[in-house]
């Protein structure tokens, strides 16, 4: 996604839809789609208050009646109870277009499909493919009604994203077809695991390989700074013959194809939930040699042909309700320390994450711009042959 704001609000909608919605019914005629019964544009809204609240919003966007997005797989951080959850709450069609597509064809969506009513209206994206979104003018600034409680460091500045869930790379391991799980990169590199060790997609497209292969630079002599080392090690990794160049999804778990894959803590966690009725024993450990998190972000297509939809749906899952559903998912949401301070966390799901020590640090903006450079110009190269 393809593994990236978090949102805010957490109202109860109910009966005042219905009188909003007949309000601008009743007036001189219904308000075009994506405005509010007194004609606010949802497009040009930086907040919902620029629109006269929560419950205008949520009418401008059931008269919008449609959420287009794409890379939202249903099984990508609880992503399908997120979306029938938005649905029933509001009667607006989520529309997932190629859900396993990676952060940069959703930015290439964004582009190539300007002007058009397929264009995504709302974006899931690896943390350094927001940063270039923003850089290229391609997202609408707006503050969900839980901005002030999202962390410094965690959105950008101007709003046009902000982090909604993440965790660590993981190593996933079929345990019914690896002798002895690896538990850390090092482990990788021993001869037993031939042909096995995937990555969830190519590193210079998909936040979560991106993810995999700057845990690799700091398991090995790397650092925010300096991602060559991961370069080195998938390189070393291919030249053993130990990496396999096969995207690993649950499908390919399934058939045997990648029984040891790098990925997103929460996904490899989520994975364990749903092979255990297909038999599969699905293992999961956080290297502790490389010990990398990241979050993905939110953000809203500058030019949506859904608006106000595109806009609701950030308060939704920045609401508790939104943000508990990827808890347990098994993501870490990004409001997850206010909600433990407010009493609106799920401590029970809260209590089934991977275990992990010590408070995460993350890249910087021009940590991951590098970063990204020297993935482009050596990747291809690393695993060629």
């Amino acid at each position: 996604m393809p593994v990236p704001a978090t949102l805010p609000r957490s109202a109860a909608l109910g009966g005042s839809l219905a009188l909003v919605a007949a309000l601008a019914l009743t007036a001189c005629g219904a308000a075009p789609e994506g405005t509010t019964a007194d004609g606010k544009s949802a497009a040009t809204a930086t907040s919902a208050a620029d629109l006269g609240g929560l419950d205008a919003l949520a009418a401008a966007a059931k008269k919008e009646g449609t959420l287009h997005a794409i890379a939202l797989p249903r099984d990508w951080a609880n992503y399908g109870a997120l979306i029938d959850g938005f649905q029933k709450k509001y009667g607006i069609k989520v529309e997932v277009e190629n859900p396993d597509a990676s952060s940069q064809d959703e930015i290439n969506a964004v582009t190539s499909r300007k002007g058009q009513d397929r264009a995504p209206d709302v974006l899931d994206l690896g943390s350094s493919f927001a940063l270039s979104g923003a850089q290229q003018g391609l997202f609408a600034p707006y503050k969900v009604a839980a901005w002030n409680d999202i962390p410094e460091g965690q959105k950008d500045p101007k709003a046009r994203w902000y982090n909604d869930y993440g965790g660590y790379v993981s190593i996933g391991c079929d345990a019914k077809r690896v002798k002895n799980c690896p538990t850390s990169f090092k482990d990788l590199l021993k001869p037993e695991y031939k042909g096995q060790v995937a990555l969830n997609g190519n590193p210079t497209k998909s936040g979560s390989a991106f993810g995999g292969v700057y845990a690799a630079a700091l398991a090995n002599g790397g650092s925010f700074d300096d991602i060559q080392p991961g370069l080195d090690f998938f390189a070393e990794l291919k030249k053993n013959g130990n990496y396999t160049p096969v995207e690993s999804t649950p499908a390919t778990v399934e058939k045997g194809e990648t029984p040891i894959s790098i990925d997103w803590d929460y996904l490899n966690a989520g994975y364990a939930e749903e092979f255990k009725s297909k038999g599969l024993d699905w293992k999961v450990a956080v290297p502790t040699d490389g010990r990398y998190a990241q979050y993905y972000s939110q953000a809203i297509n500058k030019d949506a042909p859904h608006p106000a939809a595109a806009r609701l749906w950030q308060e939704y899952v920045y609401s508790a309700e939104g943000q508990n559903l990827w808890l347990k998912g098994f993501a870490r949401p990004v409001l997850m320390p206010a909600m433990d301070k407010a009493g609106t966390l799920d401590q029970a799901a809260a209590l089934k994450l991977p275990a992990v020590s010590g408070v995460p640090s993350f890249p910087t903006e021009a940590q991951q711009a590098k970063a990204k450079t020297a993935l482009a110009q050596g990747w291809g190269k690393a695993v060629s042959g």
